[in-house]
């Protein structure tokens, strides 16, 4: 059996960031495969995120209770990277102990988005210091570095390396094809390939029926929107994750399982993240995005992808609209054109684990 490592961002405390990796491991094992999860370490990476989780908000200052609350969100997401199969730890920058793989599967997330606070332009994503047969890379990203500002000949060398590239959205499509002059398979984010890794867990089902608010710094436009909407149907706006003060609640300590079971049980979504887009998707719930400036590449592409166009809202969209994308259930070409994108995915896996 090959030895297959994954390299991503799976100590972030993100929802997304946690079940990306928790369903790459899961689906590569449905192939038959028996990944382990690259653990790289890094003090100053800790400490950003750390603080970030922490102080989510800022430059507004976190009060005293929600950082407790915080905190606990924080320990429930330790607990949960128990779950990864790791490998011996090693150092971020400086990967010498790095255990040889057959095969290193670089992404999900933004491994490769030079705008990351902490993670942009390590070398290792690229593939610098890997000692492995084959190097590919699986629905990464740019995120939000736009494919108007290209790539660097110094990045774009160490990707030649890569054996196979596939991508999630197409601005990094682009990117890879200017640079590389070689074609990105458009992929799935594990998340939405893999769903019945999600499926094991419970929908929420002990609250009133809600709404559910994920993501932070929302324009008042949308809070208004959204809030008249959940208004006439006497539902309650619910935040995870993060302090939505224009929400009726706050979950500000939901895990990732918790997560999870939550956006299940939601009645519609809320959102500026693109992993709101995609649980919405998975769950096939009704939901509203709008677009924030780090996001809006991905939310944008993963929109236009599977044909959800509509559920991205902005400033001039009329009241009308929120009745629609939250009231009612999402375009069943959606599922067809998911259906049809977990295919191509798996091929692209399947030939490269051959």
């Amino acid at each position: 059996m090959a030895k297959l490592g994954v390299l991503t961002f799976h100590r972030c405390i993100n929802y997304g960031s946690f079940w990306q990796a928790h369903c790459l491991v899961q689906g590569l094992r449905s192939l038959g495969a028996k990944p382990v999860v690259l653990d790289h370490r890094s003090d100053r990476v800790s400490r950003a995120e750390w603080r970030c989780a922490l102080q989510p908000l800022l430059p507004a200052r976190t009060t005293r209770p929600d950082r407790s609350l915080y905190a606990s969100k924080i320990r429930k997401f330790v607990n949960a990277f128990a779950s990864f199969p790791l490998s011996a730890a090693f150092a971020l920058d400086e990967p010498v102990a790095l255990d040889d793989c057959d095969l290193v599967v670089v992404g999900s997330d933004e491994v490769w988005n030079f705008r990351h606070p902490w993670y942009g332009g390590v070398p290792l994503f690229y593939g610098e210091g890997i000692s492995a047969k084959k190097i590919v890379s699986y629905a990464a990203t740019f995120g939000s570095h736009p494919a108007a500002n290209g790539l660097e000949s110094y990045w774009a060398d160490k990707l030649r390396k890569f054996h196979a590239i596939s991508v999630r959205d197409e601005n990094s499509k682009t990117i890879i094809e200017r640079a590389l002059g070689r074609e990105a398979t458009l992929v799935l984010d594990p998340c939405l390939q893999f769903p019945e890794t999600l499926a094991t867990w419970p929908a929420v089902t002990h609250r009133r029926p809600y709404v559910a608010v994920y993501g932070h710094s929302f324009p008042s436009w949308f809070q208004q929107g959204v809030r008249r909407w959940t208004a006439s149907r006497s539902l309650r706006l619910v935040s995870i994750g993060y302090r939505n003060e224009w929400a009726d609640e706050q979950w500000l300590d939901g895990g990732p399982y918790e997560f999870a079971g939550f956006i299940a049980g939601a009645d519609a979504v809320a959102t500026n993240f693109f992993h709101g887009c995609a649980f919405a998707l998975l769950n096939a719930k009704p939901f509203a995005c709008v677009l924030s400036d780090y996001r809006s590449n991905k939310v944008r592409d993963l929109a236009r992808l599977v044909g959800a166009q509509r559920h991205v809202v902005s400033r001039t969209t009329p009241s009308a609209r929120y009745d629609t994308i939250l009231g009612d259930v999402p375009d069943p070409a959606i599922a067809d054109r998911l259906a049809e994108l977990r295919s191509q995915s798996w091929n692209y896996l399947i030939d490269v684990l051959d």
